[in-house]
């Protein structure tokens, strides 16, 4: 299955339906082709209702308004039906033909092949090094050793996905959320081609989420089912502080009790104090909420702290006979 989110691509969603069907010819295999609008503004949902009405290999997803990116994957992945489930971008930056590149790394073995953009053609101070830094970034606080993190085009085998749901930009995270159920990985160098046709959907204003992001994958691929241990450290460190400053302050007190003034003398390191001690049991507490949420949603839905590769069990009705005993 290709799933392609398009949002305002009327003037070059025909040609990469084209070309798609061009490259999935030399692969050999059954294929289909899944179309998702994201609730775009000019006529690309009914250019990809006139090529699904005419194509039977293409299933159209009509999202009703713009959901996003990381939205629009989600909802292509629940309507595909392969057993390779292949992403990318609908604004011809990633290049159809090298799909069976992406194949070739799932036939040999591998869980999921993610894009590496080697060359990019980007602006260099506005793009390509704050991507840079970004990824080294995202692949220090993941431990999963990949060069481009941002890229749509991946191929993903469709169980390592099944009980993995995509939410805000999460599509870039998948390898390392599926990293951490023990998916094999590896990098496919590709193409960044100059967008030729359309306005480009992203500008210099997402490097500011990437803040955010490599926080958020951090508790996903860490702290997800121990959520009090990521809360209880830094809560702990806040009580410690905050307990040896009213110490230090009460034992100054205590020395020279009638001459002197605690709050006079340190009064705000003493209001600092009280706030890391609360601010410490404000960690805990969100932390402790943190470790009921989580099991009641691993104990209320068919959610997986692990991912089973495969069970290999002999039944009993073909074990041989004991010694002795007639066949």
């Amino acid at each position: 299955s290709v799933i392609v989110p398009f949002y305002n691509e009327e003037a070059i969603a025909e040609k990469l339906y084209g070309r798609i069907v061009r490259v999935m010819r030399h692969v050999g295999e059954p294929y289909e082709m899944v179309f998702v609008n994201d609730g775009s503004r000019d006529r690309t949902g009914q250019v990809l209702e006139a090529v699904a009405l005419a194509d039977e290999r293409v299933v159209f997803v009509d999202l009703r308004r713009n959901f996003g990116q990381t939205t629009a994957l989600q909802a292509g992945f629940d309507q595909a039906r392969g057993e390779v489930l292949i992403a990318m971008d609908g604004d011809l930056q990633h290049d159809p033909y090298e799909i069976p590149l992406f194949i070739k790394k799932i036939d040999e073995g591998y869980d999921i092949a993610s894009g590496w953009r080697v060359r990019r053609g980007d602006n260099w101070l506005m793009r390509r090094l704050p991507s840079r830094i970004a990824n080294k970034l995202l692949a220090k606080v993941s431990g999963v050793a990949l060069h481009d993190f941002g890229t749509t085009f991946k191929a993903y085998r469709r169980e390592v996905l099944e009980g993995v749901r995509l939410y805000g930009d999460m599509h870039r995270f998948v390898p390392a959320v599926c990293a951490r159920l023990g998916a094999r990985i590896c990098e496919v160098p590709i193409k960044n081609v100059r967008r030729r046709a359309g306005k480009s959907n992203y500008g210099i204003g997402r490097t500011f989420r990437v803040a955010l992001d490599i926080l958020t994958l951090r508790f996903i691929t860490a702290y997800l089912t121990r959520p009090l241990h990521f809360f209880g450290k830094w809560g702990l460190v806040s009580l410690a502080l905050g307990l040896g400053i009213l110490l230090y302050g009460l034992i100054r007190k205590l020395a020279a009790w009638s001459t002197f003034s605690l709050f006079v003398e340190h009064g705000p390191l003493m209001m600092l104090g009280g706030i890391l001690v609360i601010a410490s049991l404000l960690l805990l507490a969100t932390g402790l909420m943190g470790e009921l949420m989580m099991r009641i949603y691993f104990e209320s839905s068919p959610a997986r702290t692990y991912a089973v590769r495969r069970v290999v069990r002999k039944d009993s009705a073909d074990e041989p006979p004991a010694p002795g005993e007639g066949a």
